[in-house]
């Protein structure tokens, strides 16, 4: 299912979408959650009750200064503090392709969440292609800023890559919401190339 995106200028686009998925009540995990004002912005105008998960010492002491709980763990590790389905929400935004194990964090965020919203940037994009193809250098734009020696990626999937993934893993998919900066019927229709990413709900399959 392939949903259209609503943008909020406050937001970047995809925690626009995924914020629009939280109900008051439920209980948010975001993986990676930076100084917390993304949840902070989830308690204090969904109702959520939020749990961040950060490395960043710097990073924690703003989340504690936002008022948002936090645990600090690298996110290669397991979740070992949340049972299966404590969660209604985990959250991966913009992450996935700086783990070493993508496959293994996708795996531990549908046991512990009754679904996930994972935020997952398109290096498939044509804009990436054409640069490669033109220039013979790996691409580098206002979404993937890095050079290729210095950049935290150390993975790059295009769209239709994390679908398999997800099938091989036995993950359904239950939405897809294509991020696109123009054309946006082309993103709709042909995300794998026009779409800078995508929002996928998933969920492990009963």
């Amino acid at each position: 299912m392939i949903e259209q995106l609503y943008v909020d200028l406050d937001l970047r686009p995809d925690l626009e979408i995924i914020a629009n998925l939280v109900k008051p009540g439920e209980r948010v995990l975001d993986l990676g959650c930076g100084d917390g004002s993304f949840l902070k912005m989830l308690k204090e105008k969904h109702g959520a009750e939020v749990l961040g998960m950060e490395l960043s010492q710097e990073a924690i002491i703003q989340c504690i200064a936002n008022g948002v709980p936090v645990v600090q763990s690298n996110l290669e590790n397991d979740l070992d503090f949340a049972g299966d389905g404590d969660f209604d929400w985990v959250i991966v935004s913009q992450t996935l392709q700086e783990m070493r194990r993508p496959d293994v964090i996708l795996q531990r965020i549908v046991r512990v969440g009754k679904r996930a919203a994972v935020s997952f940037i398109n290096f498939g994009h044509i804009a990436c292609r054409l640069q490669l193809l033109t220039t013979g250098r790996m691409p580098r734009n206002k979404h993937m800023p890095y050079e290729w020696f210095d950049t935290p990626n150390i993975h790059f999937g295009t769209l239709r890559d994390f679908r398999f993934l997800c099938q091989e893993l036995g993950i359904s998919i239950v939405r897809a919401t294509p991020v696109g900066q123009h054309f946006p019927l082309l993103t709709n229709l042909l995300p794998n190339l026009f779409a800078v990413g995508c929002v996928f709900v998933i969920e492990k399959k009963s």
